[in-house]
């Protein structure tokens, strides 16, 4: 169960940020002052929340003192340039009050998780390199480690960054290792969700508005790109853009400067720029949906992230990370895998990604009534695909089987008992040193699949 210290001088949203906790199961010390908090042992605390404005001086000395522990820092809509400010000291967040309930779950959710993954356990081998350490994402298949690579070098810069990907593959974590790895690290970094924002308002919320701007501007806002001055604006779903935000966009990376809607002044701004999408921007703009401008300017280093179909073995790495990550904030004992489970997982295509997984295994510790995952509880139903899990030596083994191998007239031209040949030595090689399911994912294929071919070519199991 995480534990977090909720700092607040108003009894009232201290009690209630408290309750609202609870009620999703953390653990929760509250304090109403500066001087209190600074009395506690901040090391046995996953998460701080404090306000900005507390008795006896500001929530953010508490970021020095936290250590690696991170801090939210909950403040008014008027105090956002401060709230910024906050950031670019350490605070790892912050959140406007009135907040809703949603809204303050989904950002401790969020911070919990990215500190739990951020730090890889003692011992474990899914970061096989320094880039992977540094980026603080789970992943060691070849097209990973090629972006891990690409990461660090592209990261120092300033160089404006598209992140390619399908939807739930974590581009935001990626932009995130960007800054992290840049010279901007101690700035903020400010991500917002294009097609989250209604288009009537988009401008406003990125570029800002004088007041009287028009109806409803009762008074000067700032925009995210000005709240970004400094550090990093990470615009996912760039592809929703609407067109006149586009060409307001397009002055920001050219010119460096914007303009607050109903203001006739520009403003300089030291922003670099990373932007997310699933869509194809380049046949986006020449069907004229997407500035052709705009995407060149995006366009100058493009990461792929690959869909989780395609990472092999890291489905597994990630499945195993995200089960530690489920339990212990459920407060649950330690839990496992099945086997059945496992061959699921590895077999199933995943066309929601990472986040699709996530939501398979939260969802299977809170159904499982005891330690162990079945496949079941996943919700999920395989689907084999005969050549994932074939290595490229297997592969080239088998087409040297096929190739070499003279069937007698009695025998199927097409191959087909050369396939059966190599089945049996591998089984034969290896069933000795091998499970059952390490068998079948090695040759890309299920138990039961496995278990009939064994009848079929008589080679039982045999037993132990």
């Amino acid at each position: 169960m995480s534990h977090i210290l909720v700092v607040e001088d108003e009894t009232i949203i201290r009690q209630a940020v408290r309750r609202l906790l609870q009620r999703h199961d953390y653990d929760v010390t509250d304090v109403d002052s500066l001087d209190a908090a600074r009395e506690q042992d901040f090391s046995q605390f996953d998460l701080i929340i404090s306000d900005l404005r507390l008795p006896g001086g500001n929530g953010t000395e508490l970021i020095e003192l936290a250590g690696k522990t991170p801090v939210l820092i909950m403040t008014s809509y008027a105090s956002l340039r401060s709230a910024v400010d906050a950031m670019k000291m350490g605070a790892v967040d912050y959140i406007a009050k009135p907040f809703d309930h949603d809204e303050m779950l989904r950002s401790v959710k969020h911070i919990l998780s990215e500190s739990k993954l951020s730090q890889p356990e003692q011992g474990s081998t899914t970061a096989s390199s320094d880039e992977t350490l540094a980026t603080g994402i789970i992943g060691s298949c070849e097209p990973m480690l090629l972006l891990f690579k690409k990461i660090s070098k592209v990261a120092p810069t300033d160089a404006t960054v598209l992140i390619q990907g399908e939807s739930g593959t974590g581009k935001e974590l990626v932009a995130k290792a960007l800054h992290t790895q840049s010279r901007r690290a101690n700035a903020p970094m400010i991500s917002v969700n294009c097609a989250a924002i209604p288009e009537t308002l988009i401008e406003s919320e990125l570029f800002g508005h004088e007041k009287g701007a028009f109806t409803g501007a009762t008074a000067l806002r700032q925009g995210l790109v000005e709240a970004a001055d400094g550090g990093t604006l990470f615009l996912d779903e760039i592809g929703e853009l609407p067109l006149e935000a586009q060409a307001r966009l397009l002055r920001v990376l050219q010119e460096g400067e914007i303009r607050r809607v109903g203001s006739v002044q520009s403003r300089k701004v030291d922003v670099r720029l990373i932007a997310a999408t699933h869509r194809n921007l380049k046949a986006l703009a020449s069907q004229g949906e997407f500035r052709e401008d705009l995407y060149y300017r995006l366009n100058v280093v493009e990461l792929h992230l690959p869909p989780l179909r395609n990472r092999g073995d890291d489905v597994l790495e990630l499945a195993e990370a995200l089960l530690v990550r489920s339990y212990e904030r459920m407060n649950h004992i330690p839990m496992h895998f099945t086997d059945e489970a496992l061959m699921a997982i590895a077999e199933y295509r995943w066309p929601g990604n990472v986040r699709e997984l996530e939501n398979a295994i939260e969802r299977a510790v809170i159904l499982a009534d005891d330690q162990a995952i079945g496949a079941e509880l996943l919700g999920i139903e395989s689907t084999n695909s005969p050549d994932r899990y074939i290595s490229e030596s297997m592969r080239q083994g088998l087409l040297e089987n096929v190739q070499y191998s003279e069937p007698t007239d009695s025998q199927s031209a097409q191959g087909d008992l050369s396939l059966d040949d190599y089945f049996m030595h591998f089984v034969l090689e290896n069933e000795a040193a091998m499970t059952e399911t390490e068998l079948a994912r090695k040759l890309g294929i299920s138990r039961k699949s496995l278990w009939e071919r064994r009848q079929r070519l008589g080679i039982p199991r045999k037993k132990k």
